[in-house]
């Protein structure tokens, strides 16, 4: 095992790894930022064109793929809630009262 390790070329891994790293910080920056007071307007019209579109029915034009990818979404994001209740209440199963 310690062969092994020893075989394992580390300044090689670090870099390559380091544009990959910097690359995924960089979009962390961007898209995990909380919305600033100037995207408020952009928020309330999409948020009425969303009501607006279920109102007049749209979601029934929708095609099959978008159909499709919109689901995998809602579930992933129903998996995300979940996990953060699990880590929230660091049990699986119930709350530790």
């Amino acid at each position: 095992m310690a062969n092994l390790l020893k075989s394992i070329p580390v300044g090689e891994i670090i870099a390559k790894s380091k544009p990959i790293l910097e690359k995924s910080l960089y979009y962390a920056k961007v898209e995990l930022v909380p919305p600033k007071i100037s995207d408020i307007p952009a928020i309330r019209n999409g948020i009425s064109n969303l009501i607006r579109s279920a109102k007049n029915k749209r979601y029934l034009q929708v095609s099959v793929r978008e159909a499709w990818l919109n689901t995998l979404v809602s579930i992933e994001v129903l998996c995300w809630f979940f996990v953060g209740e699990c880590i929230g209440k660091r049990h699986l199963i119930g709350y530790d009262v």
